[in-house]
């Protein structure tokens, strides 16, 4: 059993229309099919931007209720021993 995605309208003005119709025609495609390609496309990025973006709230709460943290150069100094034979830990967070 096929289910029908419901029809959603979207208005873009002539130059627009004429772009996506060029570029539909370039990929062998249909306007319906780049338009949904788009759509997937932004949703998907915007969807990790905002978790990315709640990460970061949270790691931002967690700083301010604790203090804990590392400098950026200690951060630095650890990330230049990635892949060496002298690889370290993760420095120790603190106050």
């Amino acid at each position: 059993m096929t289910v029908s995605a419901p029809t959603v309208g979207v208005k873009i003005d002539p130059l627009m229309k004429q772009r996506l119709q060029r570029l539909a025609k370039a990929r062998h495609r249909t306007p319906h099919w780049v338009m949904r390609e788009a759509i997937e496309q932004y949703v998907n990025r915007e969807e990790k931007r905002e978790a990315l973006r709640q990460d970061v709230l949270q790691s931002w709460q967690e700083y301010a209720e604790t203090g804990l943290h590392v400098t950026g150069d200690e951060a630095v100094a650890w990330l230049e021993t990635w892949g060496t034979e002298g690889e370290k830990d993760a420095p120790q967070c603190h106050v």
